[in-house]
């Protein structure tokens, strides 16, 4: 909470979306939020309201420890002329924009943010810009040339005139660096509410909704089904560490993005379709029941800014494998899963050496809950943004 001698600061994050199914920033953003209004603070979240998600919207952030401290701003969803010229934009933005200590500006390929950030320049409001990994080589491969010309076009200068960069973890920061954009940068990552885990629900809660499962282990997937997060690759590790477990299952978890048919049809040619189960979206205690009967967690992505998922696995105590594109060499480091190449077979034999030690996999599991209760609760991460706002925004 803030002290006595401490002021109350008026905060607003701005961010395209807010519903769950986008993934990443929403989930993000929420939480953050929500943390620093717990702190004291006068918090806000800007947005594209879009009523076709209100619903998934209300349900995701009702569970949020403090979020009703959080004022929500729905910005109506304009055409794209409007939204590429912005003059209504902008006029909608300057009376929330004024007066406020800092924005916290989330992604970077949306034009809200430049209008944002223009706003808040003319209005004399610091802020800071969180890529969420879309700077890094991978994402900037991807459609290279239209985000090359976008840099050149503007989203080059919303980066630029931010206090600071906002990145999730060291591999994004040296990432980035030769891109010469902002040489001012900090490392924040992410967290979760233990609040919104604890208490864990008991063992079998998950199987109990999937009786298909049986009493068989499963490794668990649990993301967007979209090309970067490396279903490809789970599918072949999956038959890998299936030949030496023959009782082994695959549950895959998650909204489809574009690669739930290509990963059902790699399944089906590996015939591993009746050990593989695509359950589709899993929120809130059906999401931490499947993080705790899963055997473990695995998440062989091409790109990640800084997954909650793994967060989330760790601090269910499930030991994870996941790729080093996933930038978290703390699991290792601690002993709380495997970090391998964004490869197939390092990820199946990874994947068979946890399966096939119960030891082993239960003190990667300990080693998980203590790292994330040690380093990656969203009260703590709160902390660390009000600490980088007074370094690099001086008031």
């Amino acid at each position: 909470m803030i002290g006595a001698m401490d002021t109350p600061m008026k905060i607003m994050h701005v961010v395209t979306s807010l519903d769950p199914a986008q993934g990443g920033p929403p989930a993000v953003v929420t939480r953050l939020a929500a943390a620093q209004a717990a702190l004291g603070h006068d918090v806000s979240i800007l947005a594209y309201a879009d009523p076709a998600a209100a619903e998934r919207t209300a349900r995701s952030v009702a569970p949020i420890p403090g979020f009703e401290r959080v004022r929500v701003h729905g910005l109506p969803p304009p055409g794209r002329l409007v939204r590429f010229t912005g003059s209504d934009v902008r006029a909608f933005l300057d009376p929330l924009i004024r007066g406020h200590r800092a924005l916290h500006l989330h992604g970077i390929w949306d034009t809200l943010l430049i209008h944002a950030a223009k706003v808040a320049r003319r209005a004399g409001v610091p802020y800071a810009l969180v890529p969420h990994g879309m700077l890094d080589p991978w994402s900037l491969s991807q459609r290279a040339m239209k985000k090359k010309v976008a840099l050149a076009l503007g989203f080059g200068s919303l980066i630029r005139h931010a206090a600071f960069l906002h990145t999730l973890n060291t591999d994004e920061q040296h990432l980035i660096g030769p891109l010469n954009l902002n040489p001012r940068t900090a490392v924040i990552p992410n967290g979760v509410f233990l609040s919104e885990i604890e208490p864990l629900p008991p063992r079998g809660s998950f199987r109990a909704k999937h009786p298909e499962l049986a009493a068989d282990p499963y490794v668990l997937f649990l993301s967007r089904l979209h090309f970067k997060k490396g279903l490809d690759y789970l599918a072949d590790a999956f038959a890998i560490a299936s030949k030496s477990l023959p009782r082994l299952r695959l549950v895959v978890a998650g909204p489809d993005d574009g690669a739930r048919d290509p990963f059902v049809q790699q399944i089906a040619r590996l015939g591993l379709t009746e050990r593989t189960h695509v359950v589709g979206p899993v929120y809130g205690g059906d999401k931490i029941a499947a993080f705790v009967d899963a055997a473990a967690f695995c998440l062989p992505s091409r790109q990640e800014g800084f997954s909650v998922a793994v967060t989330e696995s760790l601090a269910c105590g499930t030991p994870v494998v996941i790729s080093d594109q996933c930038h978290f060499p703390e699991v290792q480091e601690v002993g709380a899963g495997r970090v391998v190449a964004c490869d197939a077979k390092a990820t199946g034999e990874a994947l068979l050496q946890v399966l096939s030690d119960a030891d082993l996999a239960a003190r990667m599991g300990q080693a998980g809950a203590r790292l994330v209760r040690e380093r990656y609760t969203w009260p703590k991460v709160a902390e660390l943004t009000m600490a980088m706002y007074d370094k690099f925004m001086p008031r």
